[in-house]
């Protein structure tokens, strides 16, 4: 007898960062066709900052404050983000590889038509960030708020959501392979159809009970 297919997400490696990091700060900005490797990234310079075909790899970015920059194309490879800001940051067809970020603000983050392989995202806020048309590789979210996220024609294959709230978040047009929810409110979303494949507990499926009888517009009735 053949063995049963494994349908469990597979992990994502993780970055590849030197010990020793030359340290950077405001004094170079990111600018056009920047290439920075091995660096330990500060920057601050907010929605100043506007540059493209900036590529960081085997770096970390520790606090850095890049509200609302726009860095279209940004390339990491191999790279840790700790802490600060992207929120409203325009990222819009970026390329990530083996990248993770811990504890920062990614709200209303515009990250479409990027490829992501091999990320980790931890205790981060991504409420209102906009992932449509994105391509998500072995990619895993802990503990992230994702309310409001815009998924819509998000493809994911291996692809792991644990303790993130997706409430009023849209999967409309979304593809998922070899993907798990485990403990994700889905109050408020659309495009839950999308969700048909995808790996839950039992006692996820019951808790978002309420949202998937709204969806098919289950009527209720007493006794």
């Amino acid at each position: 007898m053949a063995p049963a297919p494994d349908h469990s997400p597979r992990t994502p490696a993780g970055p590849r960062v030197p010990g020793v990091l030359r340290p950077v700060g405001d004094a170079e900005p990111p600018a056009h066709d920047l290439v920075l490797e091995d660096a330990e990234v500060a920057w601050t310079g907010g929605d100043r900052v506007d540059a493209r075909g900036v590529a960081l790899s085997g770096c970390r970015m520790a606090n850095v404050d890049l509200t609302g920059a726009r860095l279209p194309g940004l390339d990491l490879t191999d790279v840790v983000v700790a802490g600060g800001s992207l929120a409203n940051a325009d990222l819009r067809g970026a390329t990530w590889r083996r990248v993770e970020i811990r504890g920062a603000r990614l709200t209303g983050l515009r990250l479409t038509d990027a490829r992501l392989d091999e990320v980790v995202l931890r205790d981060c806020r991504v409420d209102l960030a906009a992932l449509g048309g994105s391509r998500l590789r072995r990619v895993v979210l802990v503990d992230c708020r994702m309310t409001g996220c815009d998924l819509q024609d998000l493809a994911g294959e291996d692809l792991l959501l644990e303790g993130c709230d997706l409430q009023d978040a849209d999967l409309t047009g979304a593809r998922f392979t070899r993907t798990e929810l485990r403990g994700c409110p889905l109050e408020g979303a659309r495009g839950l159809e999308r969700l048909r494949g995808v790996g839950m507990r039992w006692e996820d499926v019951l808790a978002s009970a309420g949202a998937f009888a709204g969806h098919l517009g289950v009527r209720l009735v007493d006794g």
